[in-house]
Protein backbone atom coordinates (compact mmCIF):
# COMPACT_ATOMS: atom_id res chain seq x y z
CA UNK A 1 0.00 0.00 0.00
CA UNK A 2 1.32 3.45 -0.90
CA UNK A 3 1.98 5.85 1.90
CA UNK A 4 0.98 9.50 1.90
CA UNK A 5 4.62 10.42 1.21
CA UNK A 6 4.70 8.09 -1.80
CA UNK A 7 1.61 9.76 -3.30
CA UNK A 8 3.01 13.25 -2.74
CA UNK A 9 6.28 12.22 -4.34
CA UNK A 10 4.44 10.82 -7.37
CA UNK A 11 2.44 14.03 -7.80
CA UNK A 12 5.60 16.11 -7.47
CA UNK A 13 7.27 13.97 -10.10
CA UNK A 14 4.32 14.45 -12.45
CA UNK A 15 4.54 18.21 -11.98
CA UNK A 16 8.26 18.13 -12.80
CA UNK A 17 7.70 15.87 -15.83
CA UNK A 18 4.27 16.83 -17.24
CA UNK A 19 2.63 14.60 -19.80
CA UNK A 20 2.42 15.87 -23.37
CA UNK A 21 -0.94 17.20 -24.46
CA UNK A 22 -1.39 14.19 -26.68
CA UNK A 23 -0.94 11.82 -23.73
CA UNK A 24 -3.33 13.71 -21.47
CA UNK A 25 -6.63 11.79 -20.97
CA UNK A 26 -8.48 15.10 -20.69
CA UNK A 27 -6.88 16.40 -23.88
CA UNK A 28 -7.83 13.21 -25.69
CA UNK A 29 -11.43 13.58 -24.48
CA UNK A 30 -11.53 17.21 -25.63
CA UNK A 31 -10.15 16.26 -29.03
CA UNK A 32 -12.85 13.66 -29.45
CA UNK A 33 -15.62 16.09 -28.50
CA UNK A 34 -16.68 18.42 -31.34
CA UNK A 35 -16.50 22.14 -30.65
CA UNK A 36 -19.71 23.76 -29.49
CA UNK A 37 -21.53 25.61 -32.28
CA UNK A 38 -21.05 29.35 -32.47
CA UNK A 39 -23.23 32.10 -33.91
CA UNK A 40 -23.21 31.80 -37.69
CA UNK A 41 -22.49 28.05 -37.78
CA UNK A 42 -24.71 25.72 -39.79
CA UNK A 43 -26.15 22.86 -37.76
CA UNK A 44 -28.65 20.10 -38.42
CA UNK A 45 -30.67 17.59 -36.52
CA UNK A 46 -34.07 15.91 -36.22
CA UNK A 47 -37.18 17.80 -35.18
CA UNK A 48 -38.20 16.51 -31.72
CA UNK A 49 -41.24 18.66 -31.01
CA UNK A 50 -43.53 21.25 -32.58
CA UNK A 51 -45.51 23.42 -30.18
CA UNK A 52 -47.52 26.57 -31.05
CA UNK A 53 -45.02 28.70 -32.92
CA UNK A 54 -41.97 26.84 -31.69
CA UNK A 55 -39.96 24.04 -33.22
CA UNK A 56 -37.38 22.10 -31.24
CA UNK A 57 -34.41 20.41 -32.88
CA UNK A 58 -32.08 17.85 -31.31
CA UNK A 59 -28.52 19.13 -31.71
CA UNK A 60 -26.76 16.28 -29.91
CA UNK A 61 -24.43 16.48 -28.07
CA UNK A 62 -24.81 20.22 -27.55
CA UNK A 63 -28.43 20.46 -26.53
CA UNK A 64 -31.67 21.50 -28.14
CA UNK A 65 -32.13 24.07 -30.85
CA UNK A 66 -35.23 26.24 -31.04
CA UNK A 67 -36.89 28.20 -33.84
CA UNK A 68 -39.40 30.73 -32.53
CA UNK A 69 -40.56 34.33 -32.66
CA UNK A 70 -39.52 36.32 -35.72
CA UNK A 71 -37.45 33.42 -37.08
CA UNK A 72 -40.49 31.16 -36.95
CA UNK A 73 -42.71 33.73 -38.68
CA UNK A 74 -40.18 34.40 -41.46
CA UNK A 75 -39.95 30.67 -42.26
CA UNK A 76 -43.63 29.73 -41.92
CA UNK A 77 -43.98 28.65 -45.54
CA UNK A 78 -41.15 26.14 -45.08
CA UNK A 79 -42.02 25.05 -41.55
CA UNK A 80 -45.65 24.20 -42.34
CA UNK A 81 -44.36 21.08 -44.13
CA UNK A 82 -41.99 20.03 -41.31
CA UNK A 83 -42.91 17.07 -39.08
CA UNK A 84 -41.29 15.47 -36.01
CA UNK A 85 -38.38 13.30 -37.10
CA UNK A 86 -37.55 15.40 -40.16
CA UNK A 87 -33.91 16.43 -40.43
CA UNK A 88 -33.56 20.18 -40.84
CA UNK A 89 -30.55 22.43 -41.35
CA UNK A 90 -30.42 25.73 -39.52
CA UNK A 91 -28.03 28.55 -38.73
CA UNK A 92 -27.11 29.42 -35.13
CA UNK A 93 -28.39 32.91 -34.32
CA UNK A 94 -27.76 32.92 -30.55
CA UNK A 95 -26.19 30.67 -27.90
CA UNK A 96 -27.40 32.76 -24.95
CA UNK A 97 -31.05 31.83 -24.72
CA UNK A 98 -32.25 32.30 -21.07
CA UNK A 99 -33.86 28.85 -21.11
CA UNK A 100 -30.66 27.18 -22.29
CA UNK A 101 -31.73 26.53 -25.88
CA UNK A 102 -29.58 27.20 -28.94
CA UNK A 103 -31.50 29.69 -31.06
CA UNK A 104 -31.39 28.88 -34.76
CA UNK A 105 -32.71 30.40 -37.99
CA UNK A 106 -34.10 28.31 -40.81
CA UNK A 107 -34.34 31.31 -43.13
CA UNK A 108 -30.69 32.27 -42.67
CA UNK A 109 -29.66 28.64 -43.06
CA UNK A 110 -31.54 28.45 -46.31
CA UNK A 111 -29.79 31.58 -47.55
CA UNK A 112 -26.42 30.21 -46.46
CA UNK A 113 -27.07 26.99 -48.38
CA UNK A 114 -28.18 28.95 -51.44
CA UNK A 115 -25.04 31.08 -51.33
CA UNK A 116 -23.07 27.87 -51.14
CA UNK A 117 -24.90 26.59 -54.21
CA UNK A 118 -24.23 29.90 -55.96
CA UNK A 119 -20.50 29.61 -55.29
CA UNK A 120 -20.57 26.05 -56.59
CA UNK A 121 -22.46 27.14 -59.74
CA UNK A 122 -19.88 29.87 -60.28
CA UNK A 123 -16.95 27.46 -60.02
CA UNK A 124 -18.57 24.86 -62.28
CA UNK A 125 -19.95 27.46 -64.75
CA UNK A 126 -23.38 25.86 -64.42
CA UNK A 127 -26.01 27.29 -66.79
CA UNK A 128 -29.18 28.46 -64.99
CA UNK A 129 -32.56 29.12 -66.62
CA UNK A 130 -33.90 32.12 -64.70
CA UNK A 131 -36.70 34.66 -65.31
CA UNK A 132 -36.10 38.41 -65.42
CA UNK A 133 -37.95 40.02 -62.51
CA UNK A 134 -37.36 43.70 -63.24
CA UNK A 135 -35.13 46.20 -65.02
CA UNK A 136 -33.31 49.44 -64.30
CA UNK A 137 -31.06 51.68 -66.38
CA UNK A 138 -28.03 49.57 -65.51
CA UNK A 139 -29.36 46.09 -66.21
CA UNK A 140 -31.81 43.42 -65.09
CA UNK A 141 -32.96 42.14 -61.69
CA UNK A 142 -32.78 38.35 -61.37
CA UNK A 143 -34.12 36.30 -58.44
CA UNK A 144 -32.66 32.91 -57.67
CA UNK A 145 -34.01 30.76 -54.82
CA UNK A 146 -35.10 33.79 -52.84
CA UNK A 147 -31.89 35.77 -53.35
CA UNK A 148 -31.95 38.86 -55.56
CA UNK A 149 -29.18 39.10 -58.12
CA UNK A 150 -28.19 41.50 -60.86
CA UNK A 151 -27.41 41.09 -64.54
CA UNK A 152 -25.53 44.18 -65.81
CA UNK A 153 -26.46 45.31 -69.31
CA UNK A 154 -22.80 44.84 -70.29
CA UNK A 155 -23.16 41.12 -69.45
CA UNK A 156 -26.09 40.53 -71.80
CA UNK A 157 -25.55 38.41 -74.88
CA UNK A 158 -25.30 40.14 -78.25
CA UNK A 159 -28.86 38.96 -78.99
CA UNK A 160 -30.29 40.81 -76.00
CA UNK A 161 -27.89 43.73 -75.61
CA UNK A 162 -29.71 47.08 -76.02
CA UNK A 163 -28.75 48.26 -79.48
CA UNK A 164 -28.96 52.00 -78.98
CA UNK A 165 -26.45 53.85 -81.22
CA UNK A 166 -26.36 57.09 -79.24
CA UNK A 167 -26.11 55.41 -75.81
CA UNK A 168 -29.23 57.18 -74.55
CA UNK A 169 -29.98 55.73 -71.07
CA UNK A 170 -33.74 56.15 -71.41
CA UNK A 171 -33.70 54.24 -74.70
CA UNK A 172 -31.52 51.55 -73.14
CA UNK A 173 -33.96 51.24 -70.23
CA UNK A 174 -36.87 50.93 -72.67
CA UNK A 175 -35.05 48.07 -74.43
CA UNK A 176 -34.25 46.34 -71.14
CA UNK A 177 -37.85 46.45 -69.91
CA UNK A 178 -38.86 44.33 -72.91
CA UNK A 179 -36.89 41.45 -71.37
CA UNK A 180 -38.88 41.47 -68.09
CA UNK A 181 -40.71 38.17 -67.71
CA UNK A 182 -38.48 36.32 -70.16
CA UNK A 183 -36.28 33.38 -69.16
CA UNK A 184 -32.57 33.69 -69.87
CA UNK A 185 -29.72 31.19 -69.65
CA UNK A 186 -27.34 32.75 -67.14
CA UNK A 187 -24.06 32.02 -65.37
CA UNK A 188 -22.97 33.18 -61.90
CA UNK A 189 -19.81 35.31 -62.04
CA UNK A 190 -19.92 36.76 -58.49
CA UNK A 191 -21.31 35.08 -55.36
CA UNK A 192 -20.36 37.06 -52.25
CA UNK A 193 -22.55 36.11 -49.27
CA UNK A 194 -20.85 38.63 -46.99
CA UNK A 195 -21.58 41.53 -49.34
CA UNK A 196 -24.89 40.00 -50.44
CA UNK A 197 -23.72 40.36 -54.03
CA UNK A 198 -24.94 37.94 -56.68
CA UNK A 199 -23.96 38.88 -60.24
CA UNK A 200 -24.92 37.02 -63.41
CA UNK A 201 -23.78 37.02 -67.01
CA UNK A 202 -25.52 35.83 -70.15
CA UNK A 203 -22.22 35.44 -71.96
CA UNK A 204 -21.60 31.72 -71.88
CA UNK A 205 -18.11 31.83 -73.38
CA UNK A 206 -15.05 33.69 -72.19
CA UNK A 207 -12.93 36.13 -74.15
CA UNK A 208 -10.38 33.49 -75.16
CA UNK A 209 -13.05 31.17 -76.54
CA UNK A 210 -14.64 34.04 -78.46
CA UNK A 211 -11.27 35.09 -79.88
CA UNK A 212 -10.78 31.54 -81.13
CA UNK A 213 -14.18 31.66 -82.81
CA UNK A 214 -13.49 35.03 -84.46
CA UNK A 215 -10.08 33.86 -85.71
CA UNK A 216 -11.81 31.26 -87.89
CA UNK A 217 -13.21 34.01 -90.14
CA UNK A 218 -11.41 35.93 -92.86
CA UNK A 219 -12.27 38.91 -95.05
CA UNK A 220 -14.06 37.67 -98.15
CA UNK A 221 -15.70 34.64 -96.54
CA UNK A 222 -19.28 34.13 -97.76
CA UNK A 223 -21.53 32.70 -95.04
CA UNK A 224 -25.10 31.79 -94.24
CA UNK A 225 -26.49 33.38 -91.10
CA UNK A 226 -29.64 34.21 -89.21
CA UNK A 227 -30.90 37.69 -88.33
CA UNK A 228 -31.03 38.02 -84.53
CA UNK A 229 -31.77 41.73 -84.23
CA UNK A 230 -32.64 44.77 -86.34
CA UNK A 231 -31.81 48.32 -85.29
CA UNK A 232 -31.81 51.81 -86.77
CA UNK A 233 -28.18 51.36 -87.81
CA UNK A 234 -28.21 47.82 -89.21
CA UNK A 235 -28.92 44.16 -88.47
CA UNK A 236 -27.12 41.59 -86.34
CA UNK A 237 -26.54 38.19 -87.90
CA UNK A 238 -25.68 35.02 -85.97
CA UNK A 239 -22.81 33.16 -87.60
CA UNK A 240 -22.67 30.38 -84.99
CA UNK A 241 -23.71 29.87 -81.38
CA UNK A 242 -22.08 32.62 -79.35
CA UNK A 243 -20.94 34.77 -82.27
CA UNK A 244 -22.74 37.50 -84.20
CA UNK A 245 -21.66 40.02 -86.78
CA UNK A 246 -23.11 43.40 -87.71
CA UNK A 247 -24.35 44.35 -91.17
CA UNK A 248 -24.27 48.14 -91.05
CA UNK A 249 -27.10 49.97 -92.79
CA UNK A 250 -24.62 51.15 -95.44
CA UNK A 251 -23.77 47.50 -96.23
CA UNK A 252 -27.32 46.22 -96.60
CA UNK A 253 -28.01 47.32 -100.16
CA UNK A 254 -26.47 49.41 -102.93
CA UNK A 255 -29.70 51.39 -102.92
CA UNK A 256 -30.67 53.66 -100.04
CA UNK A 257 -31.98 51.82 -96.96
CA UNK A 258 -34.08 53.97 -94.65
CA UNK A 259 -35.28 51.42 -92.09
CA UNK A 260 -33.41 48.11 -91.51
CA UNK A 261 -36.26 46.90 -89.28
CA UNK A 262 -38.65 46.91 -92.21
CA UNK A 263 -36.15 45.18 -94.49
CA UNK A 264 -35.23 42.16 -92.35
CA UNK A 265 -37.01 40.27 -89.57
CA UNK A 266 -35.56 38.31 -86.63
CA UNK A 267 -35.12 34.67 -87.61
CA UNK A 268 -34.72 35.41 -91.31
CA UNK A 269 -31.91 33.56 -93.11
CA UNK A 270 -29.42 35.76 -94.99
CA UNK A 271 -26.26 35.34 -97.03
CA UNK A 272 -23.43 37.61 -95.91
CA UNK A 273 -19.79 38.32 -96.64
CA UNK A 274 -17.09 39.13 -94.10
CA UNK A 275 -15.65 42.59 -94.81
CA UNK A 276 -13.64 43.14 -91.61
CA UNK A 277 -12.34 41.17 -88.61
CA UNK A 278 -11.09 43.53 -85.91
CA UNK A 279 -11.00 43.78 -82.09
CA UNK A 280 -12.90 40.53 -81.65
CA UNK A 281 -15.73 41.67 -83.93
CA UNK A 282 -16.84 40.52 -87.36
CA UNK A 283 -18.29 43.09 -89.76
CA UNK A 284 -20.53 41.80 -92.51
CA UNK A 285 -22.04 42.93 -95.79
CA UNK A 286 -25.07 41.77 -97.72
CA UNK A 287 -24.63 44.05 -100.71
CA UNK A 288 -21.06 42.81 -101.29
CA UNK A 289 -22.52 39.55 -102.62
CA UNK A 290 -24.56 41.37 -105.28
CA UNK A 291 -23.35 43.15 -108.40
CA UNK A 292 -22.18 46.72 -107.89
CA UNK A 293 -24.56 48.89 -110.00
CA UNK A 294 -21.88 51.58 -110.28
CA UNK A 295 -19.81 49.27 -112.48
CA UNK A 296 -22.50 49.00 -115.16
CA UNK A 297 -23.33 52.69 -114.71
CA UNK A 298 -19.72 53.62 -115.53
CA UNK A 299 -20.29 52.40 -119.08
CA UNK A 300 -23.47 54.47 -119.50
CA UNK A 301 -22.84 57.83 -117.82
CA UNK A 302 -20.20 60.53 -117.73
CA UNK A 303 -19.74 64.09 -116.56
CA UNK A 304 -21.93 66.53 -118.53
CA UNK A 305 -24.68 64.05 -119.38
CA UNK A 306 -28.29 65.17 -119.14
CA UNK A 307 -30.29 62.72 -117.04
CA UNK A 308 -33.60 62.33 -115.26
CA UNK A 309 -33.33 61.44 -111.57
CA UNK A 310 -35.79 60.69 -108.76
CA UNK A 311 -35.50 62.51 -105.43
CA UNK A 312 -35.08 59.81 -102.74
CA UNK A 313 -33.91 61.69 -99.64
CA UNK A 314 -33.21 65.11 -98.13
CA UNK A 315 -30.13 65.78 -96.01
CA UNK A 316 -28.33 68.81 -94.57
CA UNK A 317 -26.35 69.25 -97.81
CA UNK A 318 -29.33 69.11 -100.14
CA UNK A 319 -31.09 66.14 -101.74
CA UNK A 320 -30.14 62.71 -103.04
CA UNK A 321 -31.34 61.94 -106.54
CA UNK A 322 -31.19 58.45 -108.10
CA UNK A 323 -30.54 57.99 -111.83
CA UNK A 324 -31.08 54.21 -111.47
CA UNK A 325 -31.33 51.61 -108.70
CA UNK A 326 -28.32 51.94 -106.41
CA UNK A 327 -26.76 54.92 -108.23
CA UNK A 328 -27.53 58.27 -106.62
CA UNK A 329 -25.90 61.66 -106.41
CA UNK A 330 -26.15 64.90 -104.45
CA UNK A 331 -28.07 67.96 -105.55
CA UNK A 332 -26.49 70.70 -103.45
CA UNK A 333 -28.66 73.09 -101.47
CA UNK A 334 -26.59 76.07 -102.62
CA UNK A 335 -28.37 75.96 -105.99
CA UNK A 336 -31.64 76.90 -104.31
CA UNK A 337 -30.72 79.49 -101.72
CA UNK A 338 -31.78 77.28 -98.82
CA UNK A 339 -33.24 73.92 -97.84
CA UNK A 340 -36.80 75.24 -97.76
CA UNK A 341 -36.64 76.43 -101.37
CA UNK A 342 -34.98 73.14 -102.42
CA UNK A 343 -37.76 71.08 -100.85
CA UNK A 344 -40.46 73.25 -102.42
CA UNK A 345 -38.88 72.73 -105.85
CA UNK A 346 -37.77 69.09 -105.60
CA UNK A 347 -40.40 66.79 -104.12
CA UNK A 348 -39.61 63.32 -102.72
CA UNK A 349 -40.49 60.60 -105.18
CA UNK A 350 -40.69 62.94 -108.19
CA UNK A 351 -38.39 62.91 -111.22
CA UNK A 352 -36.57 66.00 -112.51
CA UNK A 353 -34.00 66.82 -115.19
CA UNK A 354 -30.38 67.18 -114.07
CA UNK A 355 -26.88 67.53 -115.46
CA UNK A 356 -24.12 65.29 -114.09
CA UNK A 357 -21.39 67.61 -112.74
CA UNK A 358 -19.21 64.91 -111.13
CA UNK A 359 -19.15 61.19 -111.85
CA UNK A 360 -16.68 58.87 -110.08
CA UNK A 361 -17.99 55.27 -110.16
CA UNK A 362 -14.89 53.90 -108.41
CA UNK A 363 -15.61 56.03 -105.35
CA UNK A 364 -19.40 55.82 -105.78
CA UNK A 365 -19.64 59.60 -106.02
CA UNK A 366 -21.84 61.76 -108.22
CA UNK A 367 -23.16 65.32 -108.08
CA UNK A 368 -26.06 66.69 -110.09
CA UNK A 369 -27.21 70.16 -111.07
CA UNK A 370 -30.88 70.96 -111.54
CA UNK A 371 -31.26 72.02 -115.16
CA UNK A 372 -34.83 73.28 -115.10
CA UNK A 373 -34.23 76.23 -112.77
CA UNK A 374 -33.52 78.63 -115.66
CA UNK A 375 -36.85 77.82 -117.32
CA UNK A 376 -38.62 78.25 -113.98
CA UNK A 377 -37.00 81.65 -113.36
CA UNK A 378 -38.01 82.83 -116.89
CA UNK A 379 -41.61 81.75 -116.31
CA UNK A 380 -41.67 83.89 -113.17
Amino acid sequence: MSTKDDILESVAQDEQEPRSKKDSPMAALLNETPASPEVGDLVEGPVVDIDRGRIYIDLHPFGTGIIYGREYLSARDILKNVNPGDIVAAKVSSTENPDGYIEVSLREARQALVWGEAEDAMKKKTPLELPVKDANKGGLIIEWQGIQGFLPASQLSTENYPRVPDGDKDKIFAELTQLVGQKLTLYVITADAKEQKLIFTEKGINAEEKAEMVDKYSVGDALDGEVTGATDFGVFVKLEDGLEGLVHISEMDWALVEDPKSRYKVGEKVRVQVIEVKDGKVSLSIKALTEDPWKSASAKYKKGDKVDAVIIKYNKHGALASIEEGVAGLVHVSEFGGSEQLRETLRLGSSYPFTITLFDPNEHKMTLSYTNKEAESESK
